[in-house]
């Protein structure tokens, strides 16, 4: 069982170089104009990496489980707990449900109060999408 991670492996990569630029020692450098732009990049790569993280973990339960119609009939909720349970997640529901939040929060409209909310946790989510593709490759070379 192999999955091709190459997608997520790079929306991770980007997501780790736009959140460098957004450092403060980065940022400061621009003007407040390019401050936002980078922003709203940081935003986006939040919104695919997230996207991506979750698909692949789907992908990966329909391939490793007794029952692979199981996963389809899973909640998300129960999705990500079955990820957690099974070591793939660093963290469990209760922190994805505020990864959740802050993607339906960018879907909606854009709203500066908000997007900080987004930006305040894209260092952390980061880490979560790490920790998910390190256990993946883990997985993927069979080294179980």
């Amino acid at each position: 069982m192999r999955l091709d991670l190459s997608s997520f492996k790079m929306a991770i990569t980007s997501m780790q170089q736009a959140l460098d630029v957004l450092k403060p020692d980065s940022i400061s450098q621009f003007n407040e104009a390019t401050q936002s732009v980078i922003k709203a990049g940081v935003i986006q790569n939040f919104e695919f990496t997230y996207e991506l993280s979750h698909k692949i973990l789907k992908r990966y339960l329909v391939k490793t489980l007794p029952n692979p119609s199981d996963v389809d009939e899973m909640s998300f909720a129960d999705m990500i707990r079955t990820g957690s349970e099974l070591g793939l997640l660093a963290s469990g529901w209760d922190v994805w449900k505020k990864y959740r939040a802050a993607r339906a929060i960018t879907s909606h409209t854009y709203d500066e109060d908000k997007a900080d909310v987004v930006l305040s946790i894209t260092y952390e989510f980061l880490q979560e999408a790490q920790y998910l593709l390190a256990q993946l490759e883990r997985r993927n070379t069979g080294a179980d």
